[in-house]
């Protein structure tokens, strides 16, 4: 049987929010089964969970949002696409301020986190939602247009284009494909990092946003180069930090996907929309199961990945 797993141990990370600017400290916990992934906010005089789910998502400027009520919990993308690229299903997520840390910007040190409390399988079938007819939402025309699709696939494959005018950008690769199975998520992925131009900077800051980002925590451009003094850490780093965000976009389901996602310029706001699309479509998707783990898609019956 494929199962579902959890953290063998507690864990901590500190940093700051990215778009907040606020110290932050995160404690994940172990979960039971069936439990998903539950944020709680305890800062607040009685603390406040918050399951991941599409229809918690209620802002994505810039980042994923997901609330309960009037309470908050902001920037959970890339600790979502970790637990995704290594298979984790319950956890147990104590926050201390309203915005995921942003740490180096990608996903490696969330990654490192999960790995070093270790994963434990838990006596129950890992629950997945198969997709069996194609969905897919739009925005926009020509110059404009923005798309994301499922389509049925037995296993998690992830294909991304984006279109920058931008020298720096331009020079690096701007397609990339992904595949889940192939346990290469942390090297292939997790190391990409968020990026952003100067001339948006001010724009965002009066906006409230990108108050804690800086060069040691996203690839910085110009109108003209990479500012960063370390340059980049893949060819195509961009497109594939975008994956990344998908993937963690797309956790935000409660459970894992097996499907083939596609998308052109995509981001925060029409993945939940590509989530919130399937969900009202009952004939386009299934839950399954695997008694037999060798039925999985190749990969999947894997534990944590090395690094």
């Amino acid at each position: 049987m494929l199962r579902q797993t959890t953290l063998k141990t507690m864990t901590r990370a500190m940093g700051v929010g990215l778009h907040s600017g606020q110290r932050v400290e995160l404690t994940l916990r172990p979960a039971p089964p069936d439990t998903g992934i539950v944020f709680r906010r305890v800062d607040l005089p009685h603390p406040v969970d918050i399951a991941v789910n599409a229809s918690a998502v209620t802002d994505t400027r810039m980042a994923s949002t997901l609330s309960k009520g009037d309470v908050r919990v902001l920037t959970v993308e890339h600790l979502m696409s970790a637990c995704a690229g290594l298979g984790l299903d319950n956890l147990l997520i104590d926050i201390t301020a309203e915005e995921v840390p942003i740490l180096d910007g990608s996903a490696a040190s969330f990654v490192y986190l999960l790995q070093s409390a270790g994963v434990v399988e838990q006596p129950v079938a890992k629950r997945f939602v198969r997709v069996i007819q194609p969905v897919e939402v739009r925005e926009g025309s020509g110059s404009s247009l923005k798309w994301a699709r499922l389509d049925p696939h037995h296993g998690y494959t992830l294909s991304f284009e984006i279109e920058f005018d931008h020298p720096a950008v331009e020079a690096t690769g701007q397609h990339f494909s992904f595949d889940l199975g192939s346990g290469q998520y942390a090297r292939q992925i997790a190391r990409a990092r968020t990026f952003g131009f100067t001339r948006d900077v001010e724009m965002m800051r009066s906006h409230g946003l990108a108050r804690g980002g800086g060069l040691d925590n996203a690839i910085v451009m110009d109108d003209y180069k990479v500012l960063n003094a370390d340059g980049l850490r893949y060819s195509d780093e961009f497109v594939k930090h975008k994956i990344l965000d998908a993937m963690g976009d797309l956790y935000i389901l409660g459970r894992p996907l097996l499907a083939a996602y596609s998308a052109f310029r995509s981001g925060h706001g029409l993945n939940n929309q590509l989530l919130r699309a399937l969900l009202a479509r009952p004939d386009a998707y299934e839950e399954v199961t695997f008694a037999d783990a060798r039925l999985a898609p190749t990969g999947f019956d894997r534990l944590m990945p090395a690094w």
